[in-house]
């Protein structure tokens, strides 16, 4: 019997690898693993039942998002909570999101509007806490959260941008994940308010300064609460 033809055995692979990465990122942004714990590839393929080459190109994927580190000569680990990571990220951010955003707001066209409004709705309506989840923000706010960010900056027609956002959103939330601290005195539905009000009155100055005051707020939770954890 003819074996499988190489575009096959390449497809199974590529599968393969797929799902290991969406096992790993589930599993890491759960928390399951502690940061700066390894990701040993020879263990993980063997917990998973695959190849030492399809792990390890799922844990390279990972290192892209941010979702784990590549340490010379040490192989993989989930990433340390430090003030200076969070830091680095935030200032990309910062510089990056309000540009796109202003782009969004100059080529975004009436079905965008709709996209942003509907978003937003989406993330008003979405509990942030629910008991069963603790203190962390619940996975349906967080997606619903992530949504709203993302439709804002979608009219830009930057591909490579919005992939750059997709990034760094992940690398943030995982901060987020880890992250039981929560500011009283914070209104982030109000900022959310403000900046779809901006966003759909074309009002690109008004609208980056909410975005950079809202991440910037964002950061510094995330930094103080990272500085108090330990691995």
């Amino acid at each position: 019997m003819a074996g499988a033809s190489p575009h096959s055995a390449s497809s199974a692979k590529q599968m393969l690898s797929e799902q290991v990465y969406a096992q790993l990122q589930g599993a890491i942004m759960r928390g399951d693993y502690s940061p700066g714990e390894a990701l040993k590839p020879q263990d993980l393929a063997r917990e998973q039942g695959v190849s030492l080459a399809v792990t390890r190109e799922a844990l390279v994927r990972l290192v892209g998002e941010g979702l784990a580190d590549r340490l010379p000569n040490r192989g993989f680990a989930v990433p340390l909570l430090s003030d200076h990571r969070w830091q680095e990220i935030a200032e990309a951010r910062r510089v990056i999101e309000p540009a796109v955003l202003r782009m969004s707001i100059e080529r975004g066209d009436v079905d965008w509007e709709a996209r942003v409004r509907a978003a937003h709705h989406r993330l008003a309506r979405t509990p942030a806490y629910v008991p069963e989840e603790g203190e962390h923000y619940t996975g349906a706010w967080a997606e619903a959260h992530r949504v709203f960010h993302r439709t804002l900056l979608d009219a830009c027609g930057n591909r490579a941008l919005l992939e750059t956002f997709d990034r760094l959103w992940t690398a943030s939330e995982l901060a987020r994940r880890w992250s039981a601290h929560r500011d009283p005195d914070r209104d982030g539905a109000e900022e959310h308010r403000r900046l779809e009000e901006a966003a759909l009155a074309r009002d690109a100055d008004t609208a980056a300064a909410v975005l950079v005051q809202h991440l910037t707020l964002t950061v510094a939770a995330l930094t103080d609460a990272s500085g108090q954890a330990s691995p």
